[in-house]
């Protein structure tokens, strides 16, 4: 008669796969399925074939396709994170990691341009999702209330206006431009151009003081 241990271990052989990298897997094969495909199109069955993994693996780790969507969207949110540290933090003149930020942020768009089209095209249609979205956007105008509180002159500057709202508005304000850069809309495909217009917003605004663009654009 088995023992009780070994009952419980075959019942583990038999209920997880074998290899732990199938799930990251499944991430990498639906992170590339975007690059070509809108998230609406895809199917489980799609991420199946394009990972080369078993439905039952599939859904040892993952309950549904949007929670896989769901998986790497955290992922390139705590990327932006990182990328807003510096100013965040108070690291560095704020200027001038405001402008580092912006474009750190500009290029994290870029090379996740799938997956973050993916959610903000979808969480209107998708309740899931939309909480997702939500939440991960409530990090960065969280982090933005509790920096310009930090600063004095700013918190002066902005006077009776609630901190927050305007800390959601630049916040909504970034995530509109960098998706619509994203999606190759002009003028703001052009990196110079975006990161200008987002660095100017946030620093006139919290600031007073316009930054120069280093890079001078043709008329038209």
């Amino acid at each position: 008669m088995p023992s009780k241990r070994g009952a419980q271990s075959a019942r583990r052989s038999v209920a997880e796969p074998a290899s732990t990298g199938l799930r990251e897997r499944i991430l990498s094969a639906t992170r590339e399925l975007l690059r070509e495909r809108r998230f609406d199109t895809l199917s489980v069955a799609d991420i199946l074939a394009a990972a080369e993994v078993s439905r039952a693996s599939f859904y040892f780790y993952f309950p549904s396709r949007q929670a896989v969507l769901g998986e790497l969207v955290r992922d390139a949110v705590a990327q932006g994170q990182q990328a807003a540290r510096p100013w965040v933090e108070g690291l560095q003149d704020p200027v001038a990691a405001m402008r580092a930020g912006v474009r750190d942020g500009a290029r994290l768009w870029r090379d996740n341009a799938g997956v973050l089209m993916a959610i903000v095209e979808n969480q209107g249609s998708d309740e899931g999702l939309r909480a997702l979205w939500l939440e991960q956007m409530n990090l960065f105008t969280d982090a933005a209330a509790a920096r310009i509180e930090s600063d004095p002159q700013v918190r002066g500057r902005l006077g009776d206006l609630d901190v927050r709202a305007v800390a959601a508005s630049l916040t909504w304000m970034g995530e509109r431009l960098y998706y619509l850069a994203a999606a190759g809309i002009p003028p703001f495909h052009d990196e110079e151009v975006l990161v200008d217009v987002l660095t100017n917003a946030w620093t006139s605004i919290l600031y007073g003081r316009p930054v120069t663009p280093l890079v001078e654009h043709p008329a038209g």
